[in-house]
């Protein structure tokens, strides 16, 4: 069993806060996941989450404009800058303020950050290891200070919310809540002052320059649009002014006059003059400029919408609203959606795996549901029959069914594959279920609630209540079937762990006793043994046949850790945190793994009951429970500073008024806002055993050990030419030359490297292929199969691409069903033609075989015919007789 699990991808969260950024190319979109970065392939609809992490939720992130250099700053300043492609971290440094604006310019060689009310531009780092930077005055190579600040601006009054460069790198923008909108240059320019625009009565949002740069845009708060020109004084003739005496001066005004909501967002395309604003409201508008004619109004959300991103193109607007986790990329000129993604606003309660392995099952205290494919990382459906909290959820071993349980009262069976629920189980009573679980052959279902002490099941055909089973003297709090469908496993708070013979004639069940209240049982895949975890942080193992105990080991150590803001006592002495709430089996039942409410996820060997690994799921300082130790300088008279609330001044109190009504929402309105806790409520092992699921704060993490990026290697050289392909062939290179051949795209030199392959290196080259060039391998051997007269060849090629790459053609069979199809194709073809051949070659054999039969018969025949009187007959017809050294002679040919 491997056990050298990585972080993979983040599901179950699509945005959190700050900006959005499209890719130059306009196909990606990279979205900020708490943390985290999340990039959108909407041409091939996947998502993949960057593996590095900030110690906060990410503020802002900005993409250089050649799409290698990523740099992403969070909420305390801290950048990381990382190269894009090769999803690596290049460096750390800290800007020591909080940032509310990044921008590259144009040319890549500055970007500029506001820190507060000032701006300062740095110069771009250039690309480690690289032949040249990204600025061509650099030197490549590894710097020790990457950082260089170029210069700071400070003659802002407040914090400046937006940035926009020029299209010449030489002048950008800065919109700021002090009112105005400034024009700054990069370097001093020859009769330029910076200048203020001023006139808005709220706080500027942003500033951009029109296509050809003669025209200024600026938007304020409270919905108010000025254009700027530069203008002589008015009613001044034109001829007698000065040059001196103009100025930037505002030629127009437009209003979008929204009752009851303001701007919360805006973005501005300067070659097809587009203005997408965004309102409080979750309405959205686009104009066209300057005639600030409309062109489309539509609510997309129910609350604000908190950024917008327009790609290059100017086809596609990215939406993103913090509230209920939305992201939205629309296509204003077909009116559709190009992705509409939306993630659990609510904490997650349990997650499980699809028999085959490519879907993850969420289910959250939001009351739904929702499907996730593996493969591309987003949500396929979600389900929302529930009107409460969803606390469990079961897959059916057979068949495409999903059971979950929830506060609501009711147990609903979904078909996953018409996506409806078909079926709705209720108690005789109003209960809150909690726990649930299925038998293998998906006939029967059970479920548990922390509000009474019986076992409920029904008949998943009927739909009717079966039986209740009695006997536990506490809430029942885990329910497990075991795999042989014999036994019914159930745990309580009453410190058993009972068996059932739910099928027998006589429901009995069997008592396991235990030191602690039972947390979580899980069952080997196997039906053998049964692990079960309790409240005193013992993990124990249990022989389902015999009942007895067989291990047991002590988690105590191992899952506590992480001080809350409000805890008296050191991360060691805590007491929430010392216990497994969720264990479950690996496949082959070698290994558990166990989270709880902490930040580590504990994987076990069963048989020695060693901690093989320890995965902490987050380093997010803006999740409580993530130090080890707290600060004591942050310690006030009025209690921890986290609990404090000292962001805003007046101005902003209607931002961070709660305007909920009375009653629709749970908790107590007076109590402190404090950060959300890091607790890992569910995991879970993929059949396949090569990854596993956590359901964590901050959504679903997925551990693999496929988790490496598949990146071409020789895209670093610049030499590849068809004499260096050449070159390399003759030294015997075979993958170097066949990788550079495929690079080059010239068909008949990928056709001439491919037949130059030895049959004996044919694995050998196969195993160190790039998945990269996996696809133009397979089709370039099902083009050769269908044309080629040198069959054992590709099939020998066949052979090895399928048995060394079939689990990745597995996994990614979307994008490699073209060309496994061509596959097929040309193999039947060649099982037709051989098969054809054999057949022919099977009667050739046939009638060789039987011919010496046929002499033999014919030889014997004669000779009967002669002692017969054959020497009579042929004299009668003037033939001559046969005498007997002529007949012995006969019969010796054969």
């Amino acid at each position: 069993m491997k056990t050298d699990y990585k972080f993979s991808n983040l599901l179950g969260s699509v945005y959190r806060k700050g900006n959005l950024v499209y890719t130059e190319d306009g196909t990606c979109l990279l979205s900020p996941v708490g943390n985290r970065v999340t990039v959108f392939d909407l041409i091939n609809n996947k998502s993949h989450t960057l593996a590095f992490a900030h110690r906060l939720n990410v503020a802002r992130i900005a993409l250089h404009p050649k799409g290698q250099l990523l740099l992403t700053v969070d909420e305390g300043g801290q950048a990381i800058l990382s190269h894009f492609q090769r999803r690596i971290v290049l460096y750390r440094f800290s800007l020591k303020s909080a940032v509310s604006a990044l921008k590259f310019s144009p040319s890549g060689t500055h970007f500029a950050v506001a820190l507060g009310r000032k701006i300062e531009v740095w110069k771009t780092p250039s690309t480690p290891g690289s032949p040249e930077g990204i600025d061509d005055d650099q030197e490549g190579g590894l710097e020790f200070a990457p950082f260089v600040r170029y210069r700071q601006y400070v003659q802002h009054h407040d914090t400046v919310q937006n940035i926009e460069w020029s299209s010449d790198s030489r002048f950008f923008l800065s919109a700021s809540k002090d009112l105005t909108a400034r024009i700054w240059s990069l370097d001093p320019e020859e009769g330029f002052t910076p200048t203020v625009l001023a006139g808005h009565r709220t706080a500027v949002y942003a500033a951009w320059f029109s296509y050809d740069q003669e025209t200024i845009y600026t938007i304020s708060k409270d919905g108010a649009l000025f254009r700027w020109q530069y203008l002589p004084p008015p009613d001044v003739d034109p001829d007698m002014v000065a040059e001196e005496d103009e100025r930037w001066r505002i030629s127009d005004r437009h209003y979008f006059f929204q009752e009851q909501a303001h701007l919360t967002t805006a973005a501005f395309h300067p070659q097809s003059h587009l203005l997408v604003t965004g309102f409080s409201n979750g309405l959205f508008m686009l104009h066209e400029l300057p005639d600030f004619s409309e062109i489309h109004k539509l609510s997309i959300s129910a609350s604000n919408i908190d950024t917008v991103s327009i790609n290059k193109s100017g086809e596609w607007l990215a939406f993103g609203s913090s509230a209920l986790g939305q992201l939205l990329v629309w296509e204003w000129q077909s009116e559709s959606y190009i992705l509409k993604q939306q993630g659990h606003f609510d904490s997650l309660n349990a997650l499980t795996y699809s028999p085959s392995g490519d879907r993850v099952i969420t289910c959250a205290d939001d009351g739904k549901v929702k499907v996730w494919d593996t493969a591309s990382g987003f949500c396929i459906v979600t389900f929302t029959e529930h009107t409460s909290g969803v606390t469990a959820c079961e897959f059916a071993r057979r068949g495409n069914v999903l059971f979950t349980a929830s506060l609501d009262g009711s147990v609903r069976a979904f078909d996953l594959i018409r996506y409806r629920c078909f079926r709705t189980f209720t108690a005789p009573k109003r209960l809150s279920f909690s726990s649930i679980a299925v038998d293998p052959a998906g006939e029967v279902v059970a479920a548990g609630s922390l509000d009474d002490f019986d076992i409920h099941i029904w008949s998943v055909q009927t739909g009717q209540l079966l039986d209740q089973l009695a006997g536990h003297e506490g809430p029942v709090s885990s329910l497990s079937f075991a795999p042989n469908g014999g036994t019914l496993i159930s745990g309580s708070w009453d410190r058993t762990v009972r068996l059932w013979s739910v099928f027998a004639r006589t429901q009995t069940s069997e008592p396991l006793q235990l030191q602690a209240d039972v947390l979580c049982v899980s069952v080997r895949p196997d039906s053998k043994q049964i692990a079960v975890s309790t409240l005193d942080g013992q993990l124990t193992f249990w022989s389902l046949s015999e009942g007895t105990q067989e291990t047991g080991l002590d988690g105590r150590r191992d899952v506590s850790g992480g001080r809350k803001v409000t805890d008296r006592r050191t991360a060691a002495n805590v007491a929430g945190t010392k216990s497994f709430n969720t264990v479950t089996y690996s496949a082959d039942g070698s290994v558990v793994l166990a989270g709880g409410n902490s930040k580590y996820i504990c994987l076990y060997a069963v048989e020695t009951g060693v901690l093989l690994q320890k995965y902490t799921v987050s380093v997010n300082l803006s999740l409580d429970g993530t130090q080890e130790f707290l600060n004591s300088r942050l310690l006030t008279e009025a209690g921890p500073r986290a609990l404090l609330d000292e962001q805003g001044e007046a101005s902003d109190l209607e931002d961070r008024l709660d305007r909920s009504l009375p009653g629709s929402k749970r908790g107590d309105a007076a109590q402190r806002k404090i950060a959300p806790e890091v607790r890992v409520p569910g995991v879970a092992f993929s059949p396949t055993g090569r990854a596993f699921c956590a359901a964590s704060t901050e959504g679903l993490l997925i551990y693999s050990v496929d988790s490496g990026v598949r990146f071409d290697p020789f895209d670093l050289d610049v030499d590849v030419t068809v004499e260096s392909t050449l070159k390399a062939l003759g030294r015997r290179e075979w993958l170097v030359a066949l990788v550079m051949a495929f690079r080059l795209g010239q068909a008949k030199l990928v056709i001439r490297v491919y037949r130059s392959i030895p049959a004996v290196d044919i694995s050998l080259v196969v195993r160190d292929l790039p998945d990269v060039y996996l696809e133009r391998l397979l089709r370039v051997v099902a083009k050769e199969s269908d044309t080629s007269p040198h069959l054992e060849l590709n099939l020998l090629w066949l052979e090895s691409l399928l048995r060394q790459h079939g689990r990745v053609l597995k996994e990614r069979q979307g994008e490699f069903a073209e060309v496994v199809r061509m596959v097929q194709r040309a193999v039947g073809k060649v099982q037709g033609e051989v098969m054809k051949v054999a057949e022919g070659n099977r009667h050739t054999i046939d009638y060789l075989l039987g011919q010496p039969r046929a002499r033999e018969e014919g030889a014997v025949k004669l000779k009967l015919l002669g002692n017969g009187g054959v020497t009579e007959a042929g004299a009668e017809d003037g033939d001559e007789s046969m005498d007997d050294g002529e007949e012995d002679e006969w019969v010796g040919l054969d």
